[in-house]
């Protein structure tokens, strides 16, 4: 096997300067080095390369025809590795400003802001401002810059790329103390000898809650609520029997889980405004949020 030449770009910025200069004294006050380095590295790369790249003179060192041969593929290499630490540059002040994210409040309370931690800790440079909302902001039209959302099948809204990042089951859920009262219901239809924590605003048109409404036309409604974190303080105090999604199980484990809801084909997405989509700051904050999500938003609670 052929033996492959080896040497660094270190090395070549020291010949170049040789070159250029016409001296290791000279190309040491430019490289800022002492000339003892400079010779001893011009004589390392003559011997990795297996050849003489100048003549020693009285007067200063002397680019060889075996160096002229080469120095203009140098000042390429060299003008390659420049052009590259420029966009390094480039790309490292571009991981600043602020990202506008909106999402609804439960994931903004106890999922979001717990991970942000690690995110500054990673990009000190990038802020995050996080609207929490049960409301629907436009990235479009620019309220907003990137969302976490559910959706029912897969979305088609103009302007905006998605990423799917887990499934967003839904389940009935109560407290302890309201199971040791008045038991669990197992079924639709037993949600109707139920307390039952209502809906108001636009959480009421939301699958799960109208589904309820319908379900249990007979329940008695004694709390309405209007977001789902409500909902979910609602239950725990023991008001009555609600539907809350999966991830809030498995951030409350008191929530005790009576049965599943029908599957609404619901879906956490990451959204993101197209014309932001190849941002930097945007790029990182996406894949940061999609490695940790998965696991997170897919976990299953246990039966109460």
């Amino acid at each position: 096997m052929q033996n492959e030449t080896m040497y660094e770009w270190s090395d070549l910025r020291i010949f170049l300067a040789v070159a250029r200069q016409g001296s290791t004294v000279a190309a040491a006050r430019v490289l800022g080095v002492n000339q003892t380095t400079v010779a001893r590295r011009v004589a390392a790369l003559e011997a990795d390369l297996n050849l003489r790249l100048f003549d020693r003179r009285q007067d200063g060192y002397r680019p060889t025809e075996a160096a002229a041969a080469l120095l203009r593929q140098a000042e390429r290499v060299e003008l390659e590795a420049e052009t590259f630490n420029r966009l390094v540059a480039q790309q490292s002040r571009q991981l600043s400003g602020v990202i506008r994210l909106t999402t609804m409040e439960a994931l903004a309370y106890f999922v979001l802001t717990p991970w942000l931690g690690e995110f500054m800790e990673l990009y000190p440079d990038i802020r995050v401002d996080v609207i929490a909302t049960e409301q629907r902001l436009d990235l479009a039209r620019g309220e907003a810059d990137m969302a976490i959302r559910v959706y029912m099948g897969r979305p088609t809204d103009p302007g905006i790329v998605f990423r799917r990042l887990a499934a967003a089951p839904w389940a009935v859920y109560c407290s302890r103390a309201y199971a040791a009262r008045h038991g669990q219901p197992e079924t639709a239809e037993e949600l109707n000898e139920h307390l039952v924590i209502g809906a108001d605003g636009p959480l009421a048109k939301r699958i799960p809650f109208a589904w309820l409404a319908a379900a249990a036309p007979r329940a008695t409604v004694r709390h309405v609520c209007t977001s789902i974190v409500n909902v979910c303080a609602a239950i725990l105090a023991g008001h009555g029997v609600g539907p809350q999604p999966h991830i809030m199980a498995a951030i409350k484990p008191d929530l005790v889980k009576c049965f599943d809801l029908p599957d609404f084909d619901h879906h956490f997405y990451l959204v993101t405004s197209e014309t932001l989509k190849d941002v930097p700051r945007v790029r990182a904050f996406n894949d940061f949020i999609t490695a940790r999500a998965t696991n997170m938003l897919e976990a299953k609670p246990r039966r109460g």
